[in-house]
């Protein structure tokens, strides 16, 4: 046994190092913020801590996310297997040859490890990028070609009743003539240059102010593919791109209840590559606003006008037009006056719950009082139509010793009030908006992507 392999020995069984006859290269080890010495527990550990903290979806802002999250993966994969982890530790990067054969870090799929740590469901993959190609595990940078995702504006009405789309769509399919080879006739591509047919090429990424670290990423002339074809031996057809475009007619359809966010997957319709599956088309709905409904849920609000009349007598007449046409008709309690910003409740006339459609949230109406205008008072005996109303108010008692007169003038206080105290302010959040009946916490959204915001009445 040479020295260095009895130093490594000695480290696998938690020793101190005694021997050594070279310097340990330790950029894997600083990836992942453990001595050169640390345990396999140490590393696994400490795998599992920078996984949490450097996966993509917890640093959605962080253009490096998924570059530094793939290092971290990589260098762990190396270091959690002996074989690699022995030839890292005397050779370096390059002692780590194309592969040790087993599927990913200690024997474990990569995608199970993630999958456990970030709560991933069956069929949970993830997209490794550049670490294809002769990075140790030999794990393929997808699992099926690259979905599409479109999004795709719907109106309430849509969401309510229901429709089917048609539509052209273009997507690539693999070359008929070369059978998604690229090549024309019996042509073989040749030995990549560049990376000498191993598909990668060595780059070195910072890892502080002082320290470059040095991983594999796919090579950029051959694509990580490792071999290349000659120009004149390009098929035809795809031009060596293996793929050509095609146009397909596809059809969509929008559930009833569906809601806004919520996104409809076509299977295999998307683009596809050479020895994978065909990727999927994926629709996001956008929904529109709309004029005089707002969706909170499974329920819907709306605001509707009545006249002074009304209020005061009572009514019987059709209300309101509903998103599928209907007119929705609604009698009053006689002998109970309607106090402005009053809301009523249409129990079942709200939107259909989605996949079942038989069952539908409420639709509250905000009844918002109009008041006759000047024209209507001047032919009015205003002495009769004061005896009939409720008498006016008296002064306002206590009695002030010292009374001034002020002009009557008419304004618009919500606009003083927004100039001087902007909405997002402390005054306006906790004073004027709920004065106005704006609080914040009277209607929640069911849905999680709307969940705290407050639909806004809209007149019918």
């Amino acid at each position: 046994m040479d020295e260095a392999t009895l130093g490594y020995n000695m480290h696998k069984m938690n020793q101190p190092l005694l021997i050594t006859t070279m310097p340990v290269e330790s950029d894997l080890y600083d990836l992942l913020g453990v001595s050169t010495i640390a345990s396999e527990g140490e590393i696994k550990k400490a795998y599992r801590t920078k996984a949490k903290d450097l996966h993509p979806d917890k640093n959605p802002n962080n253009p490096d996310a998924i570059a530094k999250f793939q290092e971290m993966a990589a260098a762990y994969e190396i270091l959690n297997d002996p074989d690699s982890r022995e030839a890292y530790d005397r050779y370096g990067m390059e002692g780590i040859g194309g592969g040790h054969g087993g599927p990913g870090p200690g024997g474990m799929d990569p995608n199970d490890i993630f999958a456990e740590l970030f709560g991933g469901g069956a069929g949970m993959r993830f997209d490794f990028g550049g670490m294809d190609g002769g990075m140790p595990g030999g794990y393929s940078r997808r699992s099926k070609g690259q979905d599409s995702v479109i999004p795709y504006e719907v109106t309430l009405e849509d969401l309510y009743s229901g429709k089917s789309v048609k539509m052209m769509m273009e997507k690539e399919i693999v070359c008929g003539v070369c059978k998604g080879s690229g090549a024309k006739g019996n042509a073989k591509p040749k030995k990549c240059v560049k990376c000498e047919g191993k598909g990668w090429t060595h780059v070195q990424t910072p890892i502080s102010s002082t320290r470059l670290g040095t991983s594999r990423a796919a090579c950029p002339d051959c694509d990580g593919e490792g071999e290349k074809l000659r120009e004149k031996d390009r098929c035809k057809k795809c031009k060596g791109d293996k793929v050509v475009k095609d146009k397909k007619r596809q059809e969509i359809f929008v559930e009833r209840g569906m809601s806004d966010g919520q996104r409809i997957v076509l299977a295999g319709a998307g683009d596809q590559q050479p020895g994978l599956p065909a990727g999927d088309v994926i629709f996001v709905l956008k929904s529109l606003p709309h004029e005089s409904f707002e969706r909170s849920g499974s329920d819907l609000l709306t605001t509707v006008k009545i006249t002074l009349s009304e209020a005061l007598l009572g009514f019987n007449r059709i209300l309101l037009n509903h998103l599928d046409g209907r007119g929705i008709q609604v009698a009053s309690p006689s002998g109970k006056a309607i106090k402005p910003g009053q809301a009523i409740v249409l129990r079942g006339e709200g939107m259909p719950i989605h996949k079942r459609p038989d069952e539908r949230g409420n639709l509250y109406v905000m009844l918002d009082v109009e008041m006759p205008d000047e024209q209507w008072l001047q032919g009015i005996d205003r002495k009769l139509l004061e005896s009939l109303l409720p008498p006016k108010k008296v002064d306002v008692d206590p009695k002030p010793e010292i009374v001034d007169e002020a002009a009557y003038e008419e304004t618009d206080v919500v606009e003083v009030r927004s100039r001087s105290f902007p909405a997002g302010s402390d005054f306006f959040d906790q004073g004027f908006a709920s004065q106005f009946g704006e609080d914040e916490g009277a209607w929640e959204d069911d849905d999680d992507d709307d969940e705290g915001v407050e639909p806004e009445c809209r007149p019918q």
